[in-house]
């Protein structure tokens, strides 16, 4: 074998290798917890409450006085009608609803110290959660 061949060789095995290094890398990245890291980039804060029903969940977060909800579907990918709502007490609600294949919000509010009420719904099932985070 000449010093061509061998380099043929080589360079092939390496393609090869950095291919399937560059895969791996990807199927780490895009695992099974990327759903928390998505609503974690919707909204600002900490995680303060999950509020789990039927056909998905509230994901509420809390950052200097300022609450933010997003509501998830359970099984994502069709449209459907999805919708999540705050109200700070003593203010009017903040809402975002729509046929959607992911989630609904986020939605921001100033909380303060003050209660709030959170609601949630993908296609027939909902949340809602009375006052709560007094």
């Amino acid at each position: 074998m000449d010093n061509g061949a061998i380099r043929r060789i080589f360079g092939r095995r390496s393609a090869l290798g950095t291919a399937v290094l560059t895969a791996t890398v990807l199927l780490t990245l895009a695992g099974p917890g990327s759903g928390t890291a998505e609503a974690a980039a919707l909204c600002p804060g900490r995680k303060v409450r999950t509020l789990p029903f039927s056909t998905g969940d509230v994901r509420v977060y809390k950052s200097r006085g300022y609450l933010c909800a997003v509501t998830f579907a359970k099984r994502p990918g069709t449209r459907k009608q999805m919708s999540v709502s705050v109200q700070a007490r003593g203010s009017r609600p903040v809402r975002d609803s729509g046929r959607y294949t992911h989630h609904a919000g986020p939605v921001t509010v100033h909380a303060g110290h003050r209660c709030v009420w959170i609601k949630g719904a993908v296609g027939s099932g909902s949340v809602s959660s009375g006052w709560i985070l007094c």
